[in-house]
């Protein structure tokens, strides 16, 4: 008989099945079927197991009424009041600056979306993510350091809103080059991080301009924080903002 090429299987002849293994399969299921009744049998002859009782003990209620928190304790009484008192207010000497919304202190969704690049599509995301309204304040120390502190608050019937906005700016804060960040003291993992961008946007007839920023959620609140300067922004300033702002929340 000759060798297999390499790599060709060798074909193998079919064994054909016999009496002996169908009698073999045959006695194996009578054996099954023996088995099963003999167990029937067994069990039907034992008097019955009594069950445990399905009912439970009774859990006595306790009288009287449950105090209702206080303004202090309740945190939706804060949220759903006016949002303006939760910001943070501005240093002794601070004047107004370019980024002042006007003197009440709230921006609409128009306002908002305005502030930002893409102020059509921001406006459509804000749209979908049930947008409630936005309190704001700003101001200016010096000749060009400024701060721009945001509260924006969702409904949040369908969704998480608050988280996905800061991690929305969360995401582009890390897209820039040459940026340290920290988590804020106080928000919880990973709900709120400050960042410093190290290298300074440059434009040609301006100044170079550095900025930090911040971003966490509480709630159904997100809180930004904006600081721009023509000199480097410490890691301190930013710190100092982000965590006086989370403590007002």
């Amino acid at each position: 008989m000759g060798t297999a090429e390499a790599g060709v299987e060798t074909p193998r002849t079919r064994r054909r099945r016999g009496r002996t293994t169908l009698m073999i399969a045959g006695a194996a299921v009578l054996g099954v079927v023996a088995g099963a009744c003999a167990g029937f049998l067994v069990q039907a002859d034992r008097e019955p197991t009594a069950l445990p009782p399905l009912s439970q003990p009774v859990l006595g209620q306790g009288k009287g009424e449950v105090e209702p928190l206080s303004a202090a304790q309740d945190r939706r009484v804060k949220t759903d009041g006016d949002l303006r008192k939760l910001l943070i207010t501005r240093p002794k000497g601070a004047k107004d600056n370019a980024f002042a919304v006007d003197s009440d202190g709230w921006a609409d969704l128009a306002t908002y979306a305005a502030r930002y690049k893409r102020p059509g599509n921001t406006f459509d995301n804000l749209v979908d993510n049930e947008f409630r309204r936005a309190a704001m304040t700003s101001w200016q120390v010096g000749e060009a350091y400024n701060v721009e502190v945001t509260l924006v608050q969702f409904r949040q019937e369908s969704k998480a809103a608050a988280s996905e906005w800061a991690e929305n700016g969360v995401y582009w804060a890390e897209e820039e080059d040459d940026t340290r960040s920290w988590p804020i003291p106080g928000t919880g993992d990973g709900n709120g991080t400050a960042y410093v961008h190290d290298s300074p946007e440059e434009e040609a007839g301006y100044l170079p301009m550095y900025s930090a920023e911040a971003y966490a959620w509480r709630g159904d609140i997100c809180l930004e924080i904006r600081v721009y300067d023509i000199k480097p922004i410490s890691k301190a300033k930013i710190m100092d903002l982000a965590q006086r702002q989370v403590g007002k929340l």
